[in-house]
């Protein structure tokens, strides 16, 4: 009798186990509203959860470290402040990955760039108030050298220094994101905020997720791709100077600030698109590279082969013309 209650009892476990192993996964999918743009969420989960409260909740707590448009988050009160402020978890990660790429790409990412964002307004509103001297006045403001984290409080070289994550902090918070799903067990999933992805795993027909690089036309609501490739286990972030310029004496200005001139980039870059492990190198690179232009951030990608880029370009006589590294070119021929 022991042994036939053995025998059922094992029985009972493997079927147990047998009907948990064939459960299909199950497709979730949702859309928000944060950091002042949407998001969208897939994943495939055999429990049918849905983590969206979770997941909201998680971005509401980053706005309240790293959101500019917050007048009580950390890094608000940061920019207001003249003594040193303690900062979050949030916080001193994305300024210590900041710090790193700022090194790396000799100043052209620069968190401390937030004193001529100001002065030149959203949608460069103030530009007609700006003269050589205001911006000569600002630019002892801006340095990354200036600013460290000890012990827990973020220090500043002077009161007027001004902090800004906006290049960085939307691509870190979709590897939070990413990584709370992972933390779950979900790892087959694509996660996207404000155009900003990253994707993880591949979808139940054992096919990548697909993601595509927005066309740059001038002013235009339609958004329109102009290539759509697949992608696993990476990241992809793009900046480009297509939707927020304004030109002046037949020049093209975008809302790119070059933290070593003082003024917006004037180049013929449209935009940068980059591939990476994380999001947030990738959202950080890609702005990089629109300081950089085209031809310096072609150098620095010879030695950075952890990265991927996709260039969109205007040539002497105003016609685009794309330049995609080698990483690039193997993902499209897959295509």
């Amino acid at each position: 009798m022991k042994k036939n209650h053995a025998l059922l009892f094992i029985l009972f476990i493997l079927i147990n186990v047998s009907c948990k192993t064939n459960k299909k996964n199950e497709l979730i999918k949702f859309s928000g509203l944060a950091q002042g743009t949407t998001y969208s969420i897939s994943y495939y989960d055999k429990e049918g959860r849905n983590f969206q409260k979770e997941i909201d909740s998680i971005l509401k707590k980053f706005d309240l470290s790293v959101s500019i448009y917050d007048s009580t988050s950390i890094i608000s009160k940061i920019n207001k402040a003249t003594e040193p402020q303690k900062v979050d978890f949030y916080f001193e990660e994305i300024f210590k990955l900041s710090q790193a790429i700022s090194e790396q790409t000799n100043g052209a990412f620069d968190v401390t760039v937030g004193p001529l964002v100001n002065v030149f307004g959203f949608g460069f509103k103030n530009k007609e108030k700006i003269s050589k001297q205001l911006i000569d006045s600002l630019k002892q403001f801006v340095n990354y050298n200036e600013v460290k984290i000890d012990n827990g409080f973020l220090i500043k070289s002077k009161p007027e220094i001004s902090i800004d994550f906006n290049a960085i902090a939307q691509g870190y918070s979709v590897d939070v994101i990413s990584e709370f799903l992972i933390n779950k067990n979900i790892d087959n999933h694509i996660v996207e905020i404000g155009g900003e992805v990253i994707a993880k795993g591949r979808k139940e027909n054992n096919t990548c997720w697909k993601v595509g690089i927005e066309k740059p036309v001038d002013n235009n609501t339609e958004r329109e791709l102009i290539v759509s490739f697949e992608i696993e286990n990476k990241a992809l972030a793009t900046s480009g100077n297509y939707r927020k310029f304004y030109i002046e004496n037949g020049i093209r200005y975008s809302h790119t600030i070059n933290p070593a001139t003082g003024y917006p980039v004037n180049h013929s870059l449209l935009s940068v698109s980059v591939l990476a492990e994380r999001c947030a190198y990738a959202d950080a690179y890609a702005t990089a590279f629109m300081v950089m232009g085209l031809e310096k951030s072609k150098l620095f990608l010879e030695n950075h082969k952890e990265l991927e880029a996709y260039f969109i370009y205007s040539d002497s006589l105003g016609k685009n013309k794309t330049f995609e590294t080698e990483g690039f070119k193997k993902i499209f021929s897959r295509e």
